[in-house]
C-alpha cells in the first residue's frame, strides 16, 4: 500500500515556512503499513495542483494534501478539487454552524468569506474539523483515496488521528511496517560500515538497513515493509543483539537515546557528579544535561569561560600557559577541565576550546579546531578534533565528540 503526501503553498516553496505537515503525516502512515512513495511541495497553482494529484493517484493508493483551504482567494485547493472530481460546492449546515460558533467565541464577523468555508464539494466525505473553520475532505476514484486536510499543522494533526486514519484502517486491508533504529556513537559512517560489512551482507533480503548520521552519532535503521509485523520485530531484535556483540561499546540506545542520556543515567546510578568548563561551544554542554529531568542529581555547575580573563580568574588556568600555546591548545583544556572540577568539587569536568569561526583561524590552527578535556578521580585526558568550517556545525559536533569521550573515561575507556 502507498501514499504520495503533497504539501501546497508558496510559502513553503520560497522558505517562509518549513513544511512539518509531510513529517507527521508520514509517522502516521508508516505506523500504520502505508509506505510513503513520495513527498511532493508546489504552488497555490490549480493546473499544478490537479497535475500532482493525478500523478500521485497514477503511482500510489493514497494521496494526502494540506493546505490552500483558507477563507482568502488565494486558498483555491478545495475549488479545484471540487472541478477534478466534476462535482458542485454545496453548503454543509454542520461545518457552517461550527464556523460561526467559533468565529463568535473569538469577537470575528461571520462574512461572506467565512461562509465559503462551509461550502464542500458534493462528491467527497466530509472530515469534520474540530479544531479550525477548514474542513477535512475525502474523496474516492477507482479504489483509491484522495484526503484534502488544512495546512494548520494543529489542526491536520487531529484530523489525521481522529478522522484520516481510522477510515484508512478500515477502507483498505494494511500490513505492517516494522522500523528499529540503534543509536551508535565513537565511529565515523564510513568506518563504522566497514565494521558491520559481513553483518550487514549476512541480514535476510527482507530487512533494509540505513545509515543515518548525525554530529557524533550514526543511527543504523532497520526496515521491513509490509510484513507480519511480531516475528519480524523478533528478528530485528537477534539481529541488532547481534551487532552488539560486534561493536559493544559503540552502542547508545535505540531511538532517540541520547549520548548525554546515557551519561545521566551512568552518572546518577553511581552518585557521581559533573561540572563543565566551556569556551567555544559557550554552555551548550551544560544546556544538553539541565534539559533533562533530574540532573541536580548530578550536574553542579557550568562556566563558560569565553575570554581569556575568564579562563583565569574563574578556572585558574596559567596566564603562561596561554602565552605559550595560546587559549585553543591541550595544556588550556587541560586546565580548564582540572579548574572546572576543582572549583565545584566535580567527581568529573569536561572541557571545550576551539575556533568556532568564521574568523580566528590560522594555518596552524584553523576555523574548526577544537581541544577537549575531561578531569576525572583517575587522570584528565585530552583529544583535538576538526569539527567543520560552519560555527553552528562547529559547536554541535565539539559538544558531541566532548560527551563521547566523557562516555568514555565513565567506562573507564
Amino acid at each position: 500500500m502507498k501514499a504520495t503526501i503533497i504539501t501546497i503553498g508558496d510559502e513553503i516553496l520560497i522558505g517562509q515556512i518549513v513544511d512539518t505537515n509531510s513529517v507527521s503525516i508520514a509517522r502516521h502512515l508508516n505506523a500504520a503499513g502505508i509506505v510513503v512513495h513520495e513527498k511532493v511541495s508546489i504552488g497555490d497553482d490549480s493546473a499544478q495542483i490537479v497535475g500532482c494529484v493525478e500523478r500521485a493517484l497514477g503511482q500510489s493508493d493514497i494521496a494526502i494534501i494540506t493546505g490552500g483551504l483558507g477563507p482568502t482567494k488565494d486558498d483555491i485547493t478545495k475549488k479545484t478539487l471540487a472541478e477534478m472530481f466534476g462535482s458542485e460546492l454545496i453548503p454543509n449546515q454542520t461545518v457552517s454552524d461550527h464556523v460561526k460558533r467559533m468565529l463568535e467565541e473569538r469577537g470575528i464577523e461571520f462574512n461572506d468569506l467565512n461562509r465559503g468555508q462551509a461550502l464542500v464539494p458534493a462528491c467527497c466525505t466530509v472530515l469534520f474539523n474540530a479544531h479550525g473553520t477548514a474542513p477535512g475532505m475525502w474523496f474516492e476514484r477507482g479504489g483509491k483515496v484522495v484526503v484534502s486536510l488544512p495546512g494548520v499543522p494543529y489542526e491536520m494533526e487531529h484530523l489525521m488521528q481522529d478522522e484520516v486514519m481510522p477510515r484508512l484502517k478500515a477502507h483498505f486491508e494494511l500490513r505492517q511496517i516494522v522500523h528499529r533504529t540503534m543509536i551508535t556513537a565513537g565511529l565515523p559512517e564510513s568506518m563504522l560500515a566497514k565494521a558491520i560489512e559481513a553483518w550487514e551482507n549476512a541480514l535476510p533480503p527482507y530487512l533494509k538497513l540505513a545509515y543515518l548520521p548525525n554530529p557524533g552519532a550514526v543511527r543504523l535503521r532497520l526496515s521491513a515493509y509490509e510484513v507480519e509485523g511480531e516475528s519480524v520485530s523478533k528478528e530485528i531484535e537477534r539481529q541488532f543483539e547481534a551487532l552488539r556483540r560486534i561493536i559493544p561499546h559503540n552502542i547508545i540506545g535505540y531511538e532517540t537515546a541520547t549520548m548525554q542520556e546515557l551519561i545521566h543515567q551512568l552518572l546518577t546510578e553511581r552518585r557521581q557528579t559533573l561540572a563543565t568548563a566551556e569556551s567555544c561551544t559557550g554552555g551548550t554542554i551544560a544546556a544538553r544535561f539541565t534539559a533533562m529531568p533530574g540532573a541536580s542529581a548530578y550536574f553542579l555547575c557550568g562556566v563558560v569561560s569565553y575570554s581569556n580573563a575568564s579562563k583565569q580568574a574563574v578556572l585558574g588556568v596559567d596566564p603562561d600557559t596561554i602565552a605559550r600555546y595560546g587559549a585553543v591548545s591541550e595544556q588550556v583544556a587541560r586546565q580548564m577541565a582540572e579548574g572546572a572540577r576543582r572549583i565545584s568539587g566535580a567527581d568529573y569536568a569536561v572541557s571545550t576550546t576551539g575556533i568556532a569561526g568564521p574568523a580566528g583561524g590560522t594555518a596552524e590552527k584553523p576555523v574548526g579546531t577544537v581541544w577537549i578535556a575531561v578531569a576525572g578521580p583517575r587522570r584528565t585526558v585530552a583529544l583535538l578534533k576538526q569539527c567543520g568550517s560552519d560555527r553552528g556545525q562547529i559547536i554541535d559536533r565539539a559538544g558531541a565528540f566532548a560527551l563521547g569521550l566523557l562516555r568514555d573515561e565513565l567506562n573507564g575507556k
